[in-house]
């Protein structure tokens, strides 16, 4: 209860108590006369009930009161709070006879990090107005009370609810709520319908603002903040939200039709969804930052046409998962509450890496193992490029003697030497860019892998060696202090994965002709995420743990079969058969740009 409330409840107390002493009935002959108790006649039902109903009527100038100030409202602003608890396989729903709203949802299949139920909303965190504007004024329809056609019942799969939330004002007048439910399902439908009212209502749009706290469900406090926003999807099919990373007060007047409104968190999501589309909406965001049992503080004004009230505003409600394969059927576009990485990148999720993980924990209950499974299916399909990759780095180790007796021969002479070893490469047949070209093809797949795991719901919760959360970082130990940019724990596999990339680094460098600054720099590398990922998804890092392990044993069979002395003869070979061959268009193409950024450094340096 906030300051407002106790003040306000304090005034009601007084003014009543006020009421009691100031308008006390006085006391006649006739209530000295009255029997006591145990002395009074008896009652027969009829009276009983008559004297009930007089005691719970409202005094006429109450009433009066009422009409005055809610005018055909005035029925509705009567009535006792209950509550209406619908449960299904997945979820719990609890609804409120006080403005017929979702009062509170439990997410029955999650637990929050720390082992509580897991309530997507409640009282506490959430609160909806329905606004209209009407000849008495604004008129909340939720401060109003509606009468319910369903008791509390459970649901199973297979089974569907519809149910009714009614406020009857009298004259044919009155105001209707529809939800319906499935047995295993996280979508609430939902209708709101107006009957008469219409030299009542004189506004033109419903104005409906939902106000909601999102609450900490994960361990790791600034990842989730960074994860949760407002997202919505116009009827055009374009997707926005507001900034996750800001932490500043955020807000956004959408003037477009918008199909669907989320407050998004990591890994679940709240969110409404219009058949026809909302006609407007304002959306804004905070971050409470000394409150640590809020990820984010969002709300969102809806504007609905009082036209289509008057049929019928079918709406729908989604509370539960970020799970792909459940999103994707909500409504189009809905998917897109999990952020699977830029285009290219979310292509490579949702048609390859989730196809095969969804695939792969039907059968395999270790997450751990579905993992290792997922790294060496991708590694075997890859492996072709990875052979290409490691032969083109061995024909430059192979040139080696020879690119250094052209650094002998040219000197100090960079521009001489570049124009040398690109004639090199032409006659021994050698293409220099080969090498990375597998290496490009990959990185959609390993930057697909950085977007997917952390945002993985299946590996919530899930355990790994000692790994308790595959979806967040797992502890190895705990530090007594706190180093900047790294944090005061040390993540096992993100150590494993570091080890492993130094081993890789190494095993390259034995090929590799890379000499200088540029070697080092591989060697730093993997120093720099050690840092970056320790407080990163724990099944992310044990995912390029167990790649660096099968790369460098792919490396190491390559290498078993690959005859260094073969290479060179075949080089040499090579040679002679190009003697008298001419440059092809791209090694043409290759040498013009190198000459005219030659004469680019020149002219450069003659202005100087």
């Amino acid at each position: 209860m906030d300051r407002n409330q106790m003040i306000g409840l304090g005034l009601i107390a007084a003014l009543l108590i006020t009421y009691a002493i100031v308008f006390k009935p006085p006391v006649t002959e006739e209530d000295l006369a009255t029997p006591a108790p145990t002395e009074q006649a008896a009652v027969t039902p009829e009276q009983k009930t008559n004297q009930s109903e007089t005691s719970t009527a409202l005094p006429d100038t109450i009433a009066t009161d009422y009409t005055d100030k809610y005018g055909a409202f005035a029925a509705g602003a009567q009535g006792e709070a209950t509550d209406l608890t619908i449960e299904n396989e997945v979820a719990k729903f609890t609804f409120s006879s006080k403005g017929g709203i979702i009062k509170s949802v439990e997410l029955k299949e999650f637990k929050t990090w720390d082992g509580r139920p897991l309530m997507l909303i409640d009282e506490e965190s959430t609160s909806q107005s329905l606004t209209l504007q009407t000849v008495k004024g604004n008129i909340n329809i939720a401060d109003f009370y509606f009468k319910a056609s369903q008791t509390g019942t459970s649901l199973v799969k297979g089974d569907s609810l519809q149910f009714k939330y009614t406020m009857d004002l009298g004259s044919g007048n009155s105001i209707e709520q529809i939800y319906s439910i499935a047995g295993d399902s996280y979508v609430v439908g939902y209708e709101i319908k107006i009957n008469g009212l219409n030299s009542s209502i004189i506004g033109d749009q419903m104005n409906f603002v939902w106000a909601h706290q999102m609450k900490r469900y994960e361990k790791n406090l600034s990842d989730s903040r960074i994860k949760s926003t407002i997202k919505w999807y116009s009827l055009a099919e374009d997707l926005d939200d507001l900034k996750a990373s800001n932490n500043d007060i955020q807000q956004e007047q959408l003037t477009e039709p918008i199909k669907w409104l989320s407050f998004d968190q990591k890994f679940f999501n709240a969110g409404i969804i219009s058949e026809k589309g909302f006609s407007g909406a304002l959306v804004s965001t905070e971050v409470p930052v000394q409150d640590t049992s809020i990820v984010k503080a969002g709300e969102m004004r809806l504007a609905i046409p009082v036209a289509d009230l008057y049929s019928g505003s079918q709406q729908q409600y989604y509370f539960g998962p970020n799970n792909y394969r459940i999103l994707k059927k909500v409504t189009p576009g809905y998917k897109e509450n999990i952020y699977l990485g830029y285009k290219m990148v979310s292509w490579v999720n949702k048609l390859i890496i989730i196809p095969l993980f969804q695939f792969l924990e039907k059968y395999i209950a270790s997450y751990g193992v579905i993992i290792m499974i997922i790294v060496l299916i991708i590694k075997l399909a890859l492996f072709p490029l990875t052979r290409k990759s490691y032969l083109s780095m061995a024909k430059m180790k192979a040139l080696k003697p020879e690119l250094d007796e052209l650094k002998e021969k040219v000197g100090g002479d960079q521009q001489k030497m570049q124009q040398e070893q690109m004639k090199l490469y032409r006659e021994m047949g050698v293409n220099p860019i080969s090498g990375c070209i597998p290496m490009v093809l990959q990185m959609p797949i390993l930057f697909a892998m950085f977007f997917f795991f952390p945002n993985s719901i299946e590996l919530r919760g899930e355990s790994f060696l000692w790994a308790t959360d595959l979806s967040t970082y797992d502890v190895l130990f705990n530090l007594p202090f706190t180093i900047p940019f790294y944090g005061s724990h040390v993540s096992g596999f993100t150590l494993l994965m570091t080890l492993s990339t130094l081993l890789y680094t190494w095993s390259n460098n034995q090929v590799s002709t890379v000499q200088g600054p540029m070697k080092s720099i591989g060697y730093v590398m993997p120093i720099i995420f050690m840092f970056v990922l320790n407080s990163y998804s724990s099944g992310l890092s044990f995912y390029y743990f167990v790649s660096n392990i099968i790369t460098f044993g792919q490396q190491t069979i390559i290498r078993r079969f690959v005859d260094e002395d073969q290479i060179r003869a075949k080089l040499h070979e090579n040679k002679k058969n190009n003697a008298n061959k001419g440059k092809s268009k791209f090694q043409q193409r290759l040498e013009d740009a190198m000459k005219a950024s030659q004469e680019a450094q020149k002219q450069k340096k003659s202005r100087k």
